[in-house]
């Protein structure tokens, strides 16, 4: 079997996209994959990482209001879908996945075009633009969350999950702390912003960090890479608490989270996949700078279930993090209860699911 891949701009595209070539890989060792994404994008970067090939074209995303710039996406969408022809053409797939992102545009229309069947990937409650562009050329479309369904045309949908979930089940919690010299006996809370951090949180924890430094539980602050050195920089001037690890990004995400506790983090797709899988507590503070509210909307169906409990990020500051963490924490019968919750909310399976949907569309 031969795939092409499409999916970037953020990790909430691209992790499931990578999740599902691990996946393909184990179902059918012979295949051979193609990645298609962007030069600038984070795919670059993390698909060669797994040795997946990869090819790049040019694309940008619409502007939500009116701008000569939208002409000239017009422009680059036309050229990347010609680039993709061509490509398609060399590498002949059976089937064309597209996970999100603008890059997905051109890639999966031109597999269209040229009649190779093709399904995408909505991660979100809320689709964006470009899988609602997409929908009416694609054999099918695998949804992560039932909200979403109405967007799209009835008989196309399958709700499969988020295939990222299954890149964390049965990963080693222990080995994601040794990693990090975490203390293998504490509670662990995680804090992250994303694969680029989110300002706003790191304010509030470094607001009480001499606070957090008395707590009896550890904590591990993923900054992101643009927020690490100001950060570190805060950390070291408040005196470094000893239960209190700070890094710029973390690679090995799915065994650490395996071994934590507790998540306080944005409320992403594919961070919802992760914690649903393996049943963990979460405090979510969803972004209110991404397309149709999609994070609060992804939280709110986890707090509807009790596996979460959900701070707007105008509501948010270090005191009441730490207060919702104690709250959890410190009483087992909440923590077990919002553990169960999530893993009642879990697909392990996703990436399988997205597999046999590609298996029954491919040519």
């Amino acid at each position: 079997m031969r795939i092409v891949l499409s999916g970037g701009g953020t990790g909430g595209h691209i992790y499931p996209a990578l999740a599902l070539a691990k996946e393909i890989k184990k179902i059918h060792p012979d295949a051979e994959i193609l990645y298609i994404g962007t030069e600038k994008g984070l795919e670059s970067k993390l698909v060669p990482r797994e040795n997946i090939p990869f090819k790049s074209i040019h694309i940008t995303g619409f502007k939500r209001s009116l701008s000569m710039e939208n002409a000239k996406t017009v422009m680059r969408f036309l050229k990347g879908v010609s680039k993709c022809k061509k490509i398609m053409k060399e590498f002949k797939p059976d089937v064309v996945v597209g996970t999100g992102g603008y890059v997905c545009g051109p890639v999966v229309y031109a597999a269209s075009s040229l009649n190779i069947p093709s399904l995408i990937h909505e991660q979100n409650s809320v689709p964006g633009l470009t899988n609602k562009f997409l929908s009416r050329y694609v054999k099918n479309i695998a949804i992560s969350f039932e909200e979403s369904a109405s967007f799209f045309p009835q008989e196309k949908v399958v709700f499969t999950g988020n295939p990222r979930a299954s890149e964390v089940i049965g990963t080693d919690g222990a080995k994601g702390k040794r990693s990090l010299n975490l203390d293998p006996g504490k509670k662990t809370v995680l804090i992250v912003g994303g694969s680029r951090g989110a300002r706003p949180i790191n304010e509030a924890f470094l607001d009480v960090l001499s606070e957090a430094g008395q707590k009896n539980y550890q904590f591990v602050y993923v900054t992101g890479d643009v927020h690490y050195e100001n950060v570190q920089k805060a950390v070291n001037e408040s005196g470094s608490p000893a239960n209190v690890t700070i890094v710029p990004f973390v690679h090995n995400m799915p065994e650490l989270l395996a071994g934590v506790d507790l998540v306080v983090a944005r409320a992403g797709a594919t961070s919802i996949a992760e914690l649903t899988a393996l049943g963990i507590p979460s405090i979510l503070i969803p972004s209110p700078y991404v397309t149709n509210n999609h994070q609060e909307k992804n939280a709110r169906a986890l707090e509807k279930n009790g596996a979460a409990v959900v701070v707007l990020e105008k509501d948010m500051n270090g005191s009441r993090l730490l207060e919702e963490a104690d709250r959890i924490l410190d009483n087992q019968e909440n923590w077990s209860h919002m553990h169960q919750a999530s893993k009642e909310l879990g697909m392990p399976h996703a990436a399988a699911n997205v597999v046999k949907l590609m298996e029954n569309i491919k040519r």
